[in-house]
């Protein structure tokens, strides 16, 4: 069974919005990254980092039926995203999983998939 399937098993739809959601309380207030999201959007931008893991790890299609294809650097050139800020972004994912209590296979798997599109997203240094 791939990764993607044993999450969505586990955590559903329901459960990677609410990870969503999770993690957006603590970027809210970052002093590093927070600055870098839409202070006038906040649920947008939640919605749409919701729609893109549900797209990505569980298949729902709502994110290219709204959005297209996702173009993830593309859409974030204009910040400067460097080793510190991919740091910080996984550190946030990191306490969002560690309070909606993800483990095992499935937190081993996140942990991997959040460094490897935190780390795709560098543009400096």
């Amino acid at each position: 069974m791939s990764w993607e399937k044993e999450v969505t098993m586990q955590l559903g739809q329901v459960g990677i919005r609410e990870l969503t959601a999770e993690f957006y309380r603590r970027i809210r207030t970052d002093d590093l990254i927070g600055p870098m999201y839409p202070q006038d959007d906040w649920e947008g931008s939640e919605r749409r980092l919701a729609d893109f893991l549900c797209f990505r790890i569980a298949g729902n299609p709502v994110y290219t039926e709204t959005r297209g294809h996702p173009r993830l650097r593309m859409r974030h050139v204009h910040f400067k995203i460097d080793e510190a800020a991919r740091d910080r972004w996984v550190q946030r994912m990191g306490e969002a999983m560690d309070a909606r209590g993800i483990n095992g296979f499935v937190r081993e798997s996140l942990d991997d998939f959040f460094f490897q599109i935190a780390d795709f997203m560098r543009n400096q240094g």
